[in-house]
C-alpha cells in the first residue's frame, strides 16, 4: 500500500454554478492541467480577493460633510496657533486677552 506525503483533507466545499460558470471553470482547469480539487485549492489558497466596497449617495454626502468639518477644524487650529504664538512672544501686553484664553479652553 502506497503512502502519500500529503495532508489529510476531510472539509469538503460544495456550490453550485450556472452551465456558463461551469464551462469557463473547466476550460480553467483543463489549461491547468491539474484536478478540480486541485484547481481550487490554489485559487484558495494563492489569490487575493478584495472586498467590494459600494458608496451610494448617503456615504458620499456623509463624506463630504466630514471632510468639511476635518477643514473647519484646521482651520480653527491655525487659528488658535497664531494667537498662542503672539500671546507667547508678546505676553506682556495682552494679559487681559491671554487670562480670556485660558478661561475660554479651560471651559470646553
Amino acid at each position: 500500500m502506497k503512502k502519500y506525503n500529503t495532508p489529510h483533507r476531510r472539509r469538503v466545499i460544495k456550490t453550485r454554478l450556472t452551465e456558463e460558470e461551469y464551462a469557463g471553470f473547466s476550460e480553467r482547469v483543463i489549461l491547468c492541467k491539474m484536478s478540480q480539487a486541485e484547481f481550487i485549492r490554489q485559487v484558495l489558497t494563492k489569490s487575493k480577493i478584495r472586498p467590494v466596497i459600494t458608496v451610494s449617495s448617503v456615504n458620499d454626502e456623509l463624506l463630504s460633510a466630514v471632510g468639511k468639518l476635518t477643514a473647519e477644524y484646521g482651520k480653527i487650529g491655525g487659528n488658535l496657533n497664531q494667537i498662542a504664538r503672539c500671546l507667547n512672544e508678546y505676553g506682556a501686553p495682552y494679559n487681559a486677552l491671554s487670562q480670556e484664553v485660558r478661561a475660554a479652553t479651560a471651559e470646553h
